[in-house]
Parts: C-alpha cells; structure tokens; sequence
C-alpha cells in the first residue's frame, strides 16, 4: 500500500472528532483511536511494513511502550526479525519485578516504539529507566506525531524521533483541517 493510501486508511479506521482528554492533559477536537488501527491485522501489518524502513539500522532490540507501543512493536518485530520487549510504565512489584520484559536490554542498542506521541513525556521517562537498567536508547518511532514539541523536547534528552506520520499528514490525507 503506497503511503498516502495508508494514511487515509489510518485516517478512517481511527478518526474521530468531538472533546477529547489527551494522556498529557491537553484537549483536542481530533483523535485517533489508536486502538482501532493496531487491532486490524490487514492495516497493522502495512504500518508495520513502513515503519520497518525507519528503524534505525544498528537497532539490537524493539521497545514497545505499555500499552499502545507493544502491538506496533510486536508487528515490527515480526516485520524485522528483531527481539522485542514490552516496556511497563513502572516495574512490576511481584514475580520478575521488571520494568522490560522479554529479552535482555543491558548493553543493547535499543529503539523505543509508541503508537501516539503527544508531549513525548512518557518516552522520555521510559528511555532514562531502560537506560539505567544498561540499555543504549538513542531512538524512538511512532506511528502518529501529534504535536512537533515532542520532537524537541525528546532531542534534548538525547531522543531522535521520527514518525510514520504527522497529525497534519494524517489530517489532509482524510480531507480535514488540523
């Protein structure tokens, strides 16, 4: 599916409009029901497909955020042949106590994938803790940028964000205005 067509397909699998709370607190008018794109096989194998082409190549392993990241990088590591771990928010306290599960991070070059990026605040978070469990985070990939501040902010804490799509990419792709 060539890339515009995946946009428009992403745009009416998940837009929705009306008043929404956003993770960060933030309200918006436009949403995109993660949920409704990661849960179709057909559309989640084709953003896996194209998100596969950004992943940096010295990537060792896949992190997907709790819990929106994990479908995209369980996609991913199919797509890639890479390991992959499921990223808590915070460690769990019972059974392994881990924060990352799945394979070993220590001294691995790590590329965290999200779904949604809003503020890049929880990447963030994550990054510094998958850091100091010895992993070497120095990228993140999404599906959908909402807001360039992200970008920015996630630069300044050593974090090269790229996205599969903006919100203004997606926005024009369905015929709407941001």
């Amino acid at each position: 599916m060539e890339t515009k067509r995946l946009a428009q397909a992403i745009y009416e699998a998940a837009h929705l409009t009306g008043t929404f709370r956003l993770r960060s607190g933030q309200v918006s008018e436009h949403y995109f029901d993660k949920y409704r794109f990661e849960s179709d096989p057909t559309l989640l194998a084709e953003i896996a497909g194209k998100l596969a082409l950004l992943i940096p190549e010295h990537t060792e392993v896949l992190a997907g955020l709790e819990l929106g990241g994990v479908p995209i990088a369980t996609a991913l590591s199919l797509a890639t042949g890479l390991p992959v771990v499921f990223v808590r928010k915070q460690a769990k306290g019972y059974g392994t106590c881990k924060l990352a599960e799945g394979v070993g991070i220590e001294g691995k070059r790590v590329c965290i994938i999200e779904d949604v990026v809003t503020t890049g605040g929880q990447i963030a978070m994550s990054a510094k803790e998958l850091r100091e469990r010895g992993a070497q985070v120095e990228s993140v990939r999404c599906v959908i940028e909402r807001d360039s501040a992200s970008r920015r902010m996630l630069e300044a804490e050593g974090l090269e964000l790229a996205s599969l799509f903006t919100l203004d990419e997606l926005m024009a792709a369905g015929g709407g205005q941001n």
